[in-house]
């Protein structure tokens, strides 16, 4: 399993976790999390902790948009951008 299949894994495992409408659909990597409403305003705010807990990253105001935090994918894409911004700077 490579890094990016591993992050997605992982973010998919919080999701199920967390929210319980996740569990009751077949969360697909690519299914929009906001629109499903699986994830609400308040949710997005845990995803962020989850981001800052797992991976040390912390969005900025620039970043707290929902396209970063629209599936499973988004989410995962945005940690690795971050992860590769890090370790380059």
């Amino acid at each position: 399993m490579d890094s990016s299949e591993g992050i997605a894994a992982q973010v998919r495992q919080f999701m199920l976790k967390t929210f319980p409408l996740a569990r009751k659909r077949a969360l697909a990597d690519d299914d929009s999390l906001l629109e499903s409403g699986i994830v609400d305003s308040m949710g997005v705010l845990e995803i962020v902790s989850f981001l800052e807990d797992e991976f040390h990253i912390t969005p900025t105001d620039e970043e707290m948009l929902s396209d970063n935090f629209e599936s499973v994918c988004t989410i995962s894409n945005y940690i690795e951008q971050k992860m590769e911004c890090n370790s380059t700077s």
